[in-house]
């Protein structure tokens, strides 16, 4: 058999992560501690939805762009985007949510609209939205806006669901998670499309983690545990980092190279 790498081709990994059990895991910390660490900038700290979410939209914007320039894969760098990502996300909902008066099911619709959108444009542009295709500059672009546009549609869900529905932060995160099991049992038991179902999953970790960090942080009579917000935040913090020495991070191969290396 010959040499892959002796004709010439350059297997290009995937600037984002393997997605594993292990990904799913640190994925779900992340927005937790977006939730929290949104909250404790803009509630405790007050500096309000509109500071907070510049600052944020500020860190993410280096985040974005230093991933970008990076030439491969690095975890740490991967990871803080995601963070900087949905607290950016947590943030921005609140703003539109709270301080624009768009309410939880305008914000939640626009941001929805927004987020298909981005995918539409993705898709067309490169004929598929699989993650581990995120191996070029504009593939990440249209990556990274994916991202940002449903961690902040998460946050919008989340609070919705928990607000409004009447079912308190425990209620929604229960909810959430019944669909992340549906999700799962498709993947195991049905041959839908695993690009659909990542996405799907994607999203609905987001509100899962917003709810989870409200029940955290919110006072009782609105259903929480009342912690503080910056404990809970450096609590969850230092889960995450434990979570990326421990767990093996390694990127996802680009599919075209895969499938070549396979019939090679």
């Amino acid at each position: 058999m010959e040499d892959h790498a002796s004709r010439g081709h350059i297997i290009r990994e995937s600037k984002v992560p393997e997605v594993t059990l292990g990904f799913w895991i640190i994925k779900i910390a992340a927005t937790t501690l977006g939730e929290t660490g949104g909250d404790t900038v803009t509630m405790t700290l007050k500096w309000g939805y509109l500071a907070g979410t510049f600052l944020f939209l500020l860190v993410l914007i280096v985040l974005v762009a230093t991933q970008i320039r990076a030439r491969k894969f690095l975890p740490a760098l991967y990871w803080a985007t995601i963070v900087a990502s949905t607290t950016f996300g947590t943030t921005m909902a609140d703003l539109a949510d709270r301080s624009l008066g768009i309410g939880y099911t305008g914000g939640s619709t626009l941001l929805l609209a927004c987020l298909l959108l981005v995918l539409g444009l993705w898709y067309r542009s490169e004929g598929t939205i699989a993650v581990d295709s995120v191996s070029t500059p504009p593939v990440e672009a249209f990556y990274w806006s994916a991202i940002t546009f449903s961690q902040t549609l998460g946050t919008a869900l989340g609070d919705w669901i928990a607000d409004t529905g009447n079912m308190g932060y425990g209620g929604g995160a229960l909810i959430f998670a019944a669909g992340l099991a549906v999700i799962a049992a498709l993947y195991v038991w049905t041959r839908v499309s695993r690009v659909m179902l990542f996405w799907a999953a994607f999203i609905l970790t987001r509100p899962l983690g917003a709810t989870v960090g409200d029940f955290l942080d919110k006072p009782l009579d609105h259903g929480g545990l009342a912690l503080s917000r910056p404990l809970a935040s450096a609590v969850i913090a230092v889960f995450i980092v434990l979570c990326l020495l421990l767990i093996p991070q390694r990127a996802g191969q680009h599919p075209g190279d895969r499938q070549a290396a396979e019939r090679a």
